[in-house]
């Protein structure tokens, strides 16, 4: 009987291997039967084994340290108890702060999958599964899965609405967390073959089918991101209703909506970028998908309309986009703000999607340019260099301002880059027919089949830090195929296509390129050297690209950038920042346009960099004279991606050449030299009312403010505690206030007061300019002795206020 038992076990596990590998394959055969698609191919990341110095290293931090400790502060912080108490395994009380939280756990299992396809990991295989079990739980049978409203919480989150897709127009995120759960499926059942996530997305997929469509709800998602996802699940199903739904969800958005989502038009007649950058760019992407796989003219035509509006009028230097916070969003052309530059982290990689399916749709090179100069600047700032902090803004210039942080309550840049960095390496080759792309640059080994056979690449290069590039092509047989190598336009014509950006001066050198040592023929075409020929084992190609630093100008119309340039050097941009120069300063640092650069490699410095050192000077203010004190100096400059790595600093990308774009230090001040305390517990910000840099207006975001957002409706306060008693008889304040669309305005009413005895008292006005914005408003009172000074504000009942700077004389 035992034995009968044994053999009917080994029976059956026999057969669920089977099972098992008939459902893989029937999933792929269906995949495969799929007629339309992107022109060109990319060569997936797990065929691309990098082993470079610079990317390796980056690659095995995410997996080693940045997706545990992600995973562990989504533990911390509540993400997982949001399932559990979805399926009423725990007291449901408070959930966490956002509707959309429940992504963070799809995309560190999207990254998750992706590392453990590159390197077994069986802990962190069985901690996933775990999670999948605790997802499945929390699913409703018939397929709905959204944790806020399933918990039943006793106060629902006021985004969320009293019926399911009530307000997924706006901000419920419904849908946006099923279009993460969809992704995060597809990588799971690619890399491990199992199907557990990916039958609970099916389910849920089912259901929006079920409840979406024409003669349906005709409803978009207010955050773009399930058709990127939809399309996902029609690549693996090959079942075409999800693939339908992705273009409903596409087609059925605006025109009556709000530019914040890009629901003011319909997608097909949209001719510029606006609104909420991540989801502009996540659906500019989802269009590209779904281009690709029906034909829609009228997609490519709008996508094509759209992208030229970025690269050409509102992409900063580092790739990022999305130049406000107010919205997360665009800005208009030429609207280029440094200081207050948004450049999400999350934008920059929806940047990068968006602009590898250009690539895979039209084969230009200037697509991958874009990508290049994002992905080394623009996106690898948003994770420091130890992988446990992270930025949500960019932004090209500090006054100690910005500091990473080791979480954010809204955590979704820091879960998108632990699912982004693994996949690199697939954007590295492409390949159509007999079409092979080399894309960027990175010591690896890869294998490519093209129509005409099989080809072992392999890279070898010190890149970004050196321009030379060898590669080893060893085909399986001698055969005949095209060898596209992108030249990038850094090295070519200019940092990005149009004429946004340009070099100052400098005569460039031509790229070099070499077949077994002896130069080859090639054709440029779209921005690639094509070398067409028959290739043999142990051929070998070497690219040397030029490696000179470039001063880089803004066009006239960015008026941020105006009277200064940027050090650029290959895909790096640099950037100035405090720990490397004189008294931890520079904003006043001004070089030449003409000084020369010089390059060293530290490999004791901010994890190995090519450092730039140029002469310049510094200026500093005097009291009661016009006349500025000058120094010269050695000005050091560092990669951008490195900066924030030692601590909240000063920083600039865009260096002054002209004296009227200089910002000289300060004169020290009655003010600047006191203490300043307040109301708010936030010392970066307190700093700003201080720092004497006035601004262009209340708005204005280009230099730090101090704001108690978001408080309403409360009695506020800032205090100046002297050097020495002093005497002081005027107080002139100029307030922060973003209206009609931001959070704070002017006071309801302010008063000064001194400290005397211990005790605080109003002073004697003896003339009040009023309270009013854009402007310094002035209190002169009877002169007081005293140490201490303090400003009491009464906030507006709906809105917060702030304060851009506080004087006193």
């Amino acid at each position: 009987m035992k034995r009968k038992t044994r053999s009917l076990l080994t029976f059956l596990t026999a057969l669920s291997f089977v099972l098992c590998a008939l459902n893989v394959l029937t999933l792929l055969t269906a995949a495969a039967q799929q007629n339309r698609d992107y022109p060109i191919q990319p060569v997936v990341f797990t065929h691309v084994h990098v082993n470079d110095k610079f990317w390796a290293p980056k690659l095995e931090i995410n997996a080693n340290i940045t997706i545990p400790y992600t995973l562990q502060k989504c533990e911390e912080n509540g993400r997982m108890d949001n399932f559990h108490k979805a399926a009423h395994e725990m007291e449901t009380g408070k959930l966490t702060q956002f509707p959309f939280d429940d992504t963070d756990i799809y995309k560190v299992i999207e990254g998750a999958s992706y590392a453990m396809e590159v390197k077994k990991n069986p802990q962190l295989e069985r901690y996933i599964d775990s999670l999948i079990t605790m997802i499945g739980a929390a699913q409703e049978k018939d397929g709905y899965l959204f944790t806020f409203r399933t918990a039943n919480a006793k106060t629902p989150h006021e985004w969320i609405g009293t019926k399911r897709w009530e307000k997924e127009e706006d901000l419920s995120h419904e849908l946006y967390n099923s279009g993460h759960l969809f992704e995060s499926a597809a990588a799971h059942f690619q890399s491990t073959g199992k199907r557990s996530l990916l039958d609970i997305a099916i389910k849920n997929a089912d259901l929006l089918v079920k409840d979406f469509g024409p003669g349906k709800l005709q409803i978009y998602p207010g955050h773009q991101v399930v058709e990127i996802g939809l399309v996902r699940l029609y690549r693996i199903t090959g079942n075409k209703k999800y693939l339908d739904l992705a273009k409903f969800f596409l087609d059925v958005r605006g025109p009556k909506g709000t530019a914040y989502n890009q629901a003011n038009a319909k997608v097909i007649d949209q001719n510029t970028a606006i609104g909420h950058a991540v989801r502009a760019t996540y659906m500019y992407t989802g269009m590209a998908d779904v281009a690709a796989l029906t034909g829609d003219e009228k997609y490519l035509e709008a996508i094509d309309r759209i992208w030229e509006d970025v690269v050409y009028k509102k992409l900063y230097l580092t790739g990022g986009i999305g130049a406000t916070g107010a919205g997360e969003a665009f800005g208009d052309a030429y609207q280029l703000p440094n200081m207050s530059a948004y450049a999400e982290t999350c934008a920059a990689i929806a940047n990068i999607y968006w602009n590898s399916r250009m690539f895979l749709l039209h084969g230009d090179a200037k697509y991958i340019d874009v990508l290049e100069r994002t992905l080394y600047n623009g996106l690898l700032s948003g994770v420091s260099l130890s992988g446990d902090r992270f930025f949500y803004p960019n932004p090209l210039a500090s006054m100690h301002q910005h500091q990473r942080s080791a979480w954010f309550s809204c955590a979704c840049c820091i879960s998108n880059m632990t699912r982004f960095l693994p996949s690199v390496p697939g954007y590295v080759y492409a390949q159509n027919n007999n079409d092979l792309y080399v894309n960027l640059f990175m010591g690896n080994s890869a294998g490519v089949t093209l129509k005409s056979g099989k080809v072992a690449l392999t890279q070898v290069t010190e890149y970004p830090w050196s321009g030379k590039v060898e590669m080893a092509i060893d085909p399986e047989k001698t055969m005949r195929f095209a060898l596209n190598i992108r030249v990038p336009g850094w090295a070519a014509q200019s940092p990005i296509p149009g004429d946004l950006y340009s070099y100052m001066g400098g005569v460039k050198t031509p790229i070099t390129l070499l077949l077994n040592g002896k130069p080859v023929a090639y054709q440029m075409i779209k921005g690639y050297a094509v070398v067409d020929q028959t290739w043999k084992k142990g051929d070998k190609l070497t690219l040397d690209l030029p490696m000179e630093v470039q001063k880089v100008i803004a066009n006239a119309k960015v008026k941020d950038d105006a009277g200064r340039f940027a050090f650029q050097r290959g895909p790096i941009v640099y950037c100035l920042e405090g720990p490397d120069n004189k008294d931890g300063l520079v904003q006043n640092i001004m070089i030449d346009p003409n000084a020369k650069a010089t390059v060293s490699f530290r490999k004791d410095k901010l994890n190995e960099i090519a450092e730039l050192a140029v002469q310049g000077s510094s200026t500093k203010r005097q009291l009661n004279t016009d006349a500025l004190l000058k120094q010269d100096q050695t000005v050091t400059a560092i990669p951008y991606y490195t900066w924030a790595n030692r601590g909240p600093s000063d920083m600039t990308v865009w260096i002054p050449y002209e004296a009227s774009a200089a910002r000289p230090q300060p004169a020290p001040t009655i003010a600047s030299t006191s203490k300043v305390s307040s109301s708010l517990n936030n010392p970066r910000l307190l700093e700003a009312i201080k720092d004497q840099y006035e601004p262009a207006d209340s708005k204005d975001t280009n230099y730090p403010y101090l704001h108690w957002w978001p408080k309403k409706n409360t009695v506020e306060f800032v205090r100046y505690d002297f050097v020495k008693e002093q005497t002081v008889s005027e107080s002139k304040v100029y307030w922060y206030d973003d209206g009609p669309w931001g959070g704070c305005r002017i006071p309801l009413s302010y008063k000064v007061l001194y400290l005397k005895d211990g005790n605080w008292f109003p002073v004697s006005v003896l003339n009040n300019s009023g309270i009013a914005k854009d402007k310094f408003n002035v209190i002169k009172f009877k002169p007081v002795t005293t140490t201490a000074l303090k400003l009491e504000l009464q906030q507006p009942v709906e809105q917060s206020s702030g304060i851009h700077e506080w004087t006193v004389q």
